[in-house]
C-alpha cells in the first residue's frame, strides 16, 4: 500500500510549511527581518510499465506507458529579500537601508556577518555598534564633543562638534551587496553570513551603482504580510488534513484486505 508512504511524505512536508509559516508570523515585528518561502519537488517514480516500449513481437509502442509517483520532499527554504516598511525613530543612530545592500558587523572570531537591521547605538567608546555591542564595519568612532550628528544618504558620517561651524566628517559606512542574496545563512539575532552559495561580497558606498541609499532615524520592518502568511497557514493545514485522510483511507482498505475470508 503505497499510498501510506505517499500520505506520510505529504504530512511531513506540509508540516516542514507550517513550520516556516510561523517562524515568519513569530517576526512580523522583527527590525529588517526577510520572510521565507518554502518550495517542494516530487519524489522518485517508479515504472510499472515505461513509455516508448514494445508490448509485443510486431513492435507495437506504448504511447505513455504507467508511472506511480512516490511523494514529496522539501527543496528548499528561500529568503524573500523584498523591501519593507520604514519606520521612523527617535533614535539619530537608527538606519535603514532603502535599496539593495546588507550593514557590515564584525563577530567576535573576527569574520563578518551581514544584516538589515540598523538598530545601532554608540558604546563607552564612541563607536557605532548593534545592540548586541557588535562593532558596524568599517568601525566608526564620533567625538567625546560631538553634540550632534548626521548620517547622510551616502553613508557619510557627520559629526558637529560644539564651538566649530563646519561639520566633521568621522567615517564612512559602507555597505554589501551578494550575487546571490538568497544563499547566505541566517545565523540568529538578525545576522546573516556569507556562503559558497551566495557568492563573495561586494563592498561599496550608499547610493553607489547597485547600492541602496541610507535614511538616518529611520527602521526598516519586517516584509512579513500577515494576512498572505495566515492564507498560507490555512493551506497547509489543510492539505495536512486531506493526506491525514489518504492514510485512514489507506488503513480502512488494509483491514478490509485482512478481513477476507
Amino acid at each position: 500500500m503505497r499510498a501510506l508512504n505517499i500520505a506520510a511524505t505529504g504530512m511531513l512536508a506540509q508540516q516542514r510549511n507550517v513550520e516556516v509559516v510561523s517562524n515568519n508570523l513569530a517576526n512580523m515585528n522583527t527590525t529588517g527581518f526577510l520572510r521565507r518561502r518554502t518550495e517542494f519537488q516530487d519524489l522518485l517514480y517508479q515504472n510499472l510499465r515505461r513509455g516508448g516500449s514494445t508490448s509485443s513481437e510486431n513492435g507495437e509502442v506504448v504511447p505513455t506507458g504507467v508511472q506511480i509517483g512516490l511523494g514529496v520532499k522539501l527543496a528548499g527554504v528561500y529568503r524573500i529579500h523584498a523591501q519593507g516598511n520604514l519606520t521612523t525613530t527617535d533614535n539619530p543612530f537608527d538606519l535603514a537601508i532603502q535599496g539593495k545592500g546588507f550593514f557590515q558587523v564584525g563577530m567576535p572570531d573576527g569574520t563578518t556577518a551581514y544584516t538589515r537591521d540598523g538598530t545601532f547605538q554608540l558604546n563607552a567608546d564612541g563607536q557605532i555598534v548593534t545592540h548586541d555591542g557588535r562593532l558596524v564595519q568599517p568601525a566608526i568612532a564620533v567625538p567625546v564633543d560631538a553634540v550632534d550628528v548626521t548620517i547622510n544618504q551616502s553613508g557619510e558620517v557627520l559629526a558637529k562638534i560644539d564651538g566649530q561651524v563646519e561639520l566633521q566628517n568621522v567615517g564612512q559606512i559602507q555597505l554589501a551587496v551578494f550575487p546571490n542574496e538568497a544563499g547566505l545563512e541566517a545565523i540568529g539575532g538578525n545576522l546573516l553570513r556569507e556562503t559558497v552559495g551566495s557568492g563573495a561580497p561586494v563592498i561599496g558606498q550608499p547610493q553607489a551603482l547597485g547600492f541602496g541609499s541610507l535614511q538616518q532615524g529611520f527602521l526598516e520592518t519586517s516584509n512579513v504580510n500577515a494576512v498572505e502568511e495566515i492564507t498560507n497557514l490555512i493551506s497547509a493545514q489543510r492539505a495536512y488534513e486531506m493526506n491525514s485522510k489518504v492514510i485512514q483511507a489507506a488503513d480502512e482498505m488494509l483491514a478490509t484486505v485482512g478481513n477476507v475470508r
